[in-house]
């Protein structure tokens, strides 16, 4: 079970790793193995599955994301914790509303993330 301390700690880490544009804190939260899902990995970097596997190939995409918008910044909404995820609901960069889906391995790094924007 994700304890809503730890979500809350976890969220807020995040959060703040995205803000200060720092990748190498971002990837710490995630597993060698991740799978990332996202719409906008397909218009960034054009990728057609819009699924990237393996924290090396995410990283990259991140990094390019980060170049590609200087200005990024998210304001947490809420964190909702589950048995083995949680849901990070934020505004981003421009207000635009999005939320990640977080599935979490035995060690709670990040094996799986599920993008999703208000369109």
């Amino acid at each position: 079970m994700i304890e809503a301390s730890f979500a809350e700690h976890f969220a807020n880490d995040w959060i703040d790793s995205w803000n200060a544009h720092d990748l190498t804190r971002i990837l710490a939260h995630d597993a060698d193995d991740l799978v990332m899902e996202s719409p906008v990995i397909i218009t960034l970097v054009g990728g057609p599955s819009g699924r990237l596997v393996g924290k090396s190939a995410v990283g990259a995409y991140w990094r390019q994301a980060i170049a590609q918008i200087p200005d990024l910044h998210f304001e947490p909404i809420a964190v909702l914790p589950s048995v083995n995820s949680l849901v990070l609901r934020y505004r981003s960069t421009g207000g635009r509303l999005a939320s990640e889906v977080l599935n979490f391995d035995a060690e709670r790094l990040v094996i799986h993330a599920a993008a999703h924007y208000v369109a």
